[in-house]
């Protein structure tokens, strides 16, 4: 078990790297982050509350002499202020997950997404204008119909009755605060608009659709597809995406900016449950569940959620390197695991 820690210098650094804080870094992007980090050979502190983190994705950091964890929410503003003078940079992961999150705990989410934001960049900016990289999320679209989504374009959210959009609106609000730091304060931030991260480590009771997918195969369960299973997604492997966050925090030319982040191979539900089903267990059976049975009633859902990646091939020269395949057989392998050391309990 990993015992919190509350104040920083807590281990002897033997690093000749950076030294880095990531909120939200017991979640699943986050962890992948700070283990990345960590194996350039940088200091890493990871601040978690563990609202939606686990200790089990930074367990395997534990026995590093340069990995740090707090136990609290970035809404302590004092305690983050004093970590925040000892970093070098800061990666802003700490918010709400997932449309099941922000349907059954709306207050929670945009509390944490908005007030979270607010005290990262305040405190960054008070210590001396330390670089902010954001992850936003391709939410921040809403119920745009214009493909592929290019970072410039309009948006458009539904009615704030429906609580669905909040999540997208409240990520919005943070990139305007972000630029706004930026304009005002000079502070530097790069905003990334995440599309459809997956792979291992991640959960789907957070309504997240693959690992939900996997997750049902595995157990020999129907693979359930919300809907007609015509919308369509993109999915990027956490590897292609961490290596996409590095990349630009260390890209001048990016602070200022929202990027799109992820793949632009797009797939539709249908398509990816029977390829689920063929790679992960062919006896499985698909089946589709209404919209409102899933979620609540007069639920919307884009039909497609494709990036355009052009800015973040200018800057970085990004291309995801793993494909659909690797990723659900990454999922799978790790749900297996899972499942047969259940099995032996």
């Amino acid at each position: 078990m990993i015992k919190p820690k509350t104040q920083k210098g807590s281990k002897e650094s033997k690093s000749t790297g950076r030294r880095y804080l990531v909120t939200g870094g017991a979640g699943f992007i986050g962890s992948w982050l700070a283990e990345r980090l960590l194996a350039d050979g940088h200091d890493v502190v990871v601040m978690d509350d563990l609202s939606t983190g686990r200790l089990d994705n930074i367990s395997p950091l534990e026995d590093n002499p340069r990995f740090e964890w707090v136990n609290d929410s970035v809404a302590n503003e004092p305690l983050l202020q004093n970590i925040m003078d000892d970093v070098h940079a800061v990666y802003h992961l700490a918010s709400g997950v997932g449309v099941l999150s922000v349907l059954q705990s709306p207050v929670h989410t945009i509390e944490a997404t908005l007030y979270g934001t607010e005290v990262v960049l305040n405190c960054a900016a008070a210590a001396g204008n330390k670089k902010v990289l954001i992850t936003s999320s391709s939410e921040v679209y809403g119920k745009s119909a214009k493909v592929p989504f290019q970072e410039d374009d309009d948006i458009a959210f539904g009615p704030t009755t429906m609580t669905r959009w909040s999540y997208g609106c409240s990520k919005a609000v943070d990139e305007f605060l972000a630029l706004a730091y930026h304009q005002e304060m000079k502070l530097p931030v790069v905003l990334t608009r995440l599309f459809n991260t997956v792979g291992p480590r991640q959960r789907g009771d957070f309504g997240m659709v693959l690992p939900r997918f996997v997750s049902a195969a595995v157990k020999g369960a129907p693979i359930q597809v919300y809907g007609d299973g015509l919308q369509s997604r993109c999915f990027c492997h956490v590897h292609d995406t961490v290596e996409a966050l590095i990349k630009l925090m260390d890209c001048p030319d990016a602070e200022g900016r929202v990027i799109n982040v992820g793949s632009d191979a797009e797939v539709s539900m249908n398509a990816l449950a029977e390829r689920v089903r063929a790679r992960v267990n062919p006896k499985a059976a698909v089946e589709h569940v209404p919209y409102e049975k899933a979620y609540v009633s007069g639920f919307e859902d884009l039909r497609r959620r494709v990036p355009d990646l052009t800015r973040v091939r200018g800057l970085i020269n990004f291309k995801a390197a793993r494909t659909l395949d690797d990723i659900i057989d990454d999922v799978a392998a790790e749900m297996r695991a899972k499942q047969e050391r259940i099995d032996k309990l």
